[in-house]
Parts: C-alpha cells; sequence; structure tokens
C-alpha cells in the first residue's frame, strides 16, 4: 500500500528533476547558440572544441529527461496508487456490510424454518416443526457457511450454469437413482431435475438440505458414506450414477477411499462417476480458492485423482479441466516488430540480443502461466467397470 510519505518523496524527486531537466535544457541552449554566433571572419564550420562543448551538453540534457520522464512515471504511479489505496478503504465498510448481510440474510432463513408454529387454539402450546423432532435444524455456524459459500463460490444461478455441464454425463447413459454427494443448495439437482434424470442429495450442512427441499428437490441430511454404505436405501450395483462437486477437497484421505471403495459396489456396471474439486496443479487456484475456504481439508492433484478411480475399479477415467484464468490475469508476451526480428536474423548485433531477451522472456511467460494460470477446477469422470 502506498504511503503518504512515499507520495511526498516522490513528488520531491520530480520536482528536482525537473529543475536538472531545465538547468540542462538551459544549458543546451547556450551551447547550440554559443556553435551558430561565431565572428564573421571565423570559417563556417564550427570548430571541435564547439562540436565537442555541443555533444556534452546535448548528452547531459538527454540523461537528464530520462530522470525527469522516470520520476514523473514515478510520481503518477504513486499518487495512483494512493488513490487506489483510498478507494479501496472507503469500499471497506461495504465489503464488511456485505458479508454482515449475508450472514443476517441467511440467519433469518434458519429462523424462519425453525420458528416454532402457533396452533389455531392460542391457548394450546406451540408445536415444534417437523424439522425440529426430525433433529435437522442447522447448527449455529452452517448459516455462516451458506453466505460464505454466497460470497465466494457464486450465486445460484452461476453454479448452476457451471454444473449443467455435468448432466449430459447422466442423460446419455439413461442414468436413474444418481446421488449427489455434497449437493448443497440443489444447484446440481435442480438442472437433473429439469433434464428428467432422478436423482437424490445428501448433506452435512442441514441449513443448505433446508434450501434444497425448499426448492422442491428429494434431499437427505447425513454422512455421505454413511448414506451411500445404507443397504437399505442403495444396494449393491442399483445406482445409475455418483457425482461429488467441490466435495472431496473437504475429506481425509481415508474417508475418500472408504467411500470410492463404496461407491464401485453401488454403481451398476457402466453407470458414470464425476468427482470436481479445485485443481490444486494451478496456482491461482490453490493459493486462492483452495486456502481461502477453511474447511478444506487436503488438496487432490488431478493425476492423483485420476489413479484412485483407475485403482478401485473405474474404467475410461478422463480429466476434465474448467473455469480457465482470465487471459488478462496471464503472464504477457512480448510480440517484437518485425523489422527487429529480421534485423535480429540479419546478424545486427543490438536485434539479435533484443530477440533473444523476447524469446527468453516469451518461454518463461509460458511456463509460468502453465503452473500458474491454467484451469480453477477439474473433473475426474470415470465409468463402473
Amino acid at each position: 500500500m502506498t504511503t503518504a510519505d512515499e507520495v511526498a518523496r516522490f513528488t520531491r524527486e520530480r520536482r528536482e528533476a525537473d529543475q536538472r531537466y531545465n538547468d540542462a535544457l538551459t544549458a543546451l541552449d547556450r551551447a547550440v547558440a554559443a556553435a551558430s554566433l561565431a565572428p564573421d571572419d571565423a570559417p563556417a564550420a564550427v570548430s571541435r572544441d564547439e562540436c565537442a562543448r555541443l555533444a556534452t551538453a546535448l548528452l547531459v540534457f538527454l540523461q537528464r529527461i530520462t530522470a525527469f520522464v522516470e520520476s514523473k512515471d514515478r510520481e503518477i504511479a504513486t499518487n495512483a496508487g494512493a488513490r487506489m489505496a483510498a478507494i479501496e478503504q472507503s469500499l471497506a465498510p461495504v465489503a464488511e456490510l456485505t458479508a454482515q448481510m449475508g450472514v443476517v440474510q441467511r440467519a433469518v432463513q434458519v429462523l424462519t424454518r425453525t420458528a416454532p408454529r402457533r396452533p389455531p387454539n392460542a391457548d394450546a402450546p406451540a408445536e415444534a416443526p417437523a424439522e425440529m423432532t426430525r433433529g435437522s435444524i442447522a447448527p449455529a455456524t452452517d448459516y455462516r457457511y451458506v453466505a460464505f459459500e454466497d460470497q465466494y463460490r457464486g450465486s445460484d444461478q452461476a453454479i448452476a450454469e457451471r454444473l449443467r455441464a455435468y448432466v449430459p454425463i447422466f442423460a446419455r447413459a439413461g442414468a436413474a437413482a444418481v446421488i449427489d454427494l455434497g449437493c448443497g443448495r440443489g444447484e446440481l439437482l435442480a438442472a437433473l431435475q429439469a433434464a428428467g434424470v432422478r436423482a437424490r442429495g445428501v448433506d452435512t450442512n442441514a441449513d443448505m438440505v433446508a434450501i434444497a427441499r425448499e426448492r422442491g428437490l428429494d434431499v437427505v441430511h447425513g454422512d455421505a458414506l454413511g448414506y451411500l454404505q445404507s443397504s437399505e436405501n442403495n444396494p449393491d450395483e442399483t445406482l445409475g450414477g455418483i457425482i461429488a462437486t467441490q466435495v472431496i477437497e473437504h475429506l481425509e484421505p481415508g474417508y475418500l477411499m472408504r467411500l470410492l471403495d463404496t461407491a464401485s459396489h453401488k454403481l451398476r456396471r457402466g453407470a458414470p462417476i464425476v468427482l470436481e474439486t479445485i485443481n490444486a496443479a494451478c496456482w491461482a487456484a490453490f493459493f486462492g480458492s483452495y486456502i481461502r475456504d477453511l474447511t478444506h481439508v487436503r488438496p487432490i492433484h488431478p493425476e492423483t485423482l485420476q489413479y484412485l478411480l483407475r485403482a478401485y475399479g473405474f474404467e475410461r477415467v478422463e480429466i476434465r479441466y474448467s473455469a480457465p484464468v482470465p487471459d488478462h490475469v496471464k503472464m504477457r508476451t512480448v510480440d517484437l516488430p518485425h523489422a527487429v526480428a529480421a534485423q535480429g536474423a540479419a546478424g545486427d548485433a543490438v536485434s539479435a540480443a533484443l530477440t533473444s531477451l523476447a524469446h527468453a522472456v516469451n518461454v518463461n511467460a509460458l511456463v509460468l502461466n502453465n503452473l500458474m494460470f491454467t484451469h480453477l477446477d477439474y473433473a475426474a469422470i470415470g465409468y463402473r467397470a
């Protein structure tokens, strides 16, 4: 963040550079005037001493104008940074209010769902709602996490649009009895329902379960592995598909492996499994999306997840990347003018050096883009053998 002291220092440096520039310009003017005002009987050509003085004055002037431009650029950049810092500071209360209002909105929804209903007879004691009698009231902190997802994962509409890409995988297979593990607010369930695919969701977050149920979706409040292992709900080789989006990064490795083993027994032959998670191989995704969420347990490399699916008997396992990093965030490459590149190829030393430097910059930019700025998410997709 730019400080007031830095702004004052760069302004002072710019004024000093401005003064040196003016002094150098005055000296150059005098040198030019001295060289042009020779006596009438002097030779027309400028003497060697006058040329030397003129060259010195010109060189000093060029040095001063360069320093002046650089100091001006620094002052402009510093002032711009200071203005941006001031804008960010002024917007801080807005961000705080946005987060607080999101939490309040979700809290109100919880209270609306769990408030005791007064019977028609006002003298009779209030009855607990069905949600309370089934023991599925959201813990006190659940609604705060829902508000967190509202702010950082995206709106219902944005998530629904992104998850809709997975619907054809199940529709093509004629899947029925699809299970969405960690279904959250039910965006994917709604998309599957609209496509005529029968599906049920499971989530441990009671508040998200309540939100999904309010949308008319079939959702169970419970543990994913426990529900999947239930032979009463899911006999072996009966499920038409399993999907979990942005879930497995919340799981311990042992739990994930038991989940994959159970899925391999519960799915029908040829039924698909889709596991979407954050692309930990992309630095922008890891240092942004992954570490932002305190409920994440372990990142999973794409090759690791692909291996695990194969190891548990799934076939045709592919990795599908999504959410590409925007181009304006990536490292930029250098495009040399054709004339410079041609001169470099012809052996001109300066042009050759510039061409070599541009090539090195472009190669390094490509390497960094492949490490840092590829895709934010990926899905491992396989089929029960």
